[in-house]
C-alpha cells in the first residue's frame, strides 16, 4: 500500500542556475539559512552518513557510492503490492539509459523490513528478479534508522502499517541524488492504484539525464 503521507512543500523548492541553455535541477529538502552583512545563503542538508549491510554481507556506507549520482527506493521483499511495480520501472530504466551514464549512476533499494530482509534474502530477491548486479545495491540495517531516512531525507514515506498488505507502508516514489549527496528530484512513478504515472517515469528519466549533464560539466572543469 502507497501511503501519501508526505507531500513536497513548495518552500522546500529553490530554482537555481536560471540559464536558459543550461537548466538546472532545484535543490530539495531542508536546510539552513545562513545570515551575514552581505547577505543571506541558503545551505541545503547532504543526505547524512549511513551504514548498511548489501546482499552480498557487506558492510557499505556513503563512501561506497561517492562520485556517484543515485537513484533511491525504499521497499521491501515481501510487498505484494507497489514493490514489485516500481523495480519494474528501475529495470526500465536501466534498459533504456546510455551505457555512460549507467556507469555513474547507482540505484539503491533500502529495505523497511530488515528483520526479514536479511542479506541472503536480498541476495535471493535480486537473481529471482534478475535485478543487475552492477551499480545496484539491496541494503538493509536498523528499521527505525531506515525509516526516518526515508523521510527526513529521501523525502519519501516508509514506516509500519499494520492495515497494510505486508505491514508495511511507503511511497510509490523514487529520490534523485546528486554526487555531492543532494536530493535534486522526487518522482511518484507509482500511483495509488498500482498503474505507472508515465510522466513522472518520463519526468524521472529527463531530469536524470538532466543532472548527468550537469555532472559532466562539473567533471571537466575540475579536469581542466
Amino acid at each position: 500500500m502507497i501511503k501519501n503521507a508526505l507531500l513536497i512543500s513548495l518552500s522546500f523548492i529553490v530554482l537555481i542556475g536560471c540559464n536558459p541553455t543550461t537548466p538546472k535541477l532545484p535543490y530539495l529538502g531542508q536546510y539552513d539559512v545562513v545570515y551575514s552583512k552581505t547577505g543571506n545563503d541558503t545551505v541545503y542538508h547532504k543526505i547524512p552518513q549511513f551504514s548498511y549491510l548489501n546482499q552480498d554481507s557487506i558492510r557499505v556506507s556513503n563512501q561506497n557510492y561517492q562520485g556517484k549520482m543515485w537513484l533511491v527506493e525504499f521497499f521491501f521483499t515481501s510487498c505484494p503490492t507497489v514493490c514489485p511495480i516500481m523495480n519494474k520501472q528501475l529495470l526500465r530504466l536501466h534498459r533504456e539509459i546510455s551505457s555512460d551514464l549507467k556507469k555513474d549512476l547507482q540505484l539503491l533499494s533500502f529495505s523497511i523490513d530488515p528483520g526479514n530482509d536479511r542479506p541472503h534474502v536480498l541476495k535471493q530477491y535480486r537473481n529471482f528478479h534478475k535485478l543487475p548486479k552492477e551499480n545496484w545495491d539491496l541494503l538493509t540495517g536498523n528499521e527505525t534508522e531506515t525509516h526516518r531516512l526515508g523521510i527526513e531525507h529521501f523525502m519519501v514515506f516508509a514506516g509500519k502499517d499494520s492495515l497494510s498488505a505486508g505491514g508495511y507502508a511507503h511511497s510509490g516514489a523514487f529520490t534523485l541524488v546528486d554526487a555531492k549527496g543532494y536530493v535534486r528530484g522526487v518522482y511518484a512513478v507509482t500511483n495509488l492504484d498500482m498503474t505507472v504515472n508515465e510522466q513522472e517515469y518520463l519526468r524521472m528519466v529527463k531530469e536524470l539525464n538532466m543532472l548527468y549533464h550537469e555532472y559532466l560539466t562539473t567533471r571537466k572543469k575540475i579536469d581542466l
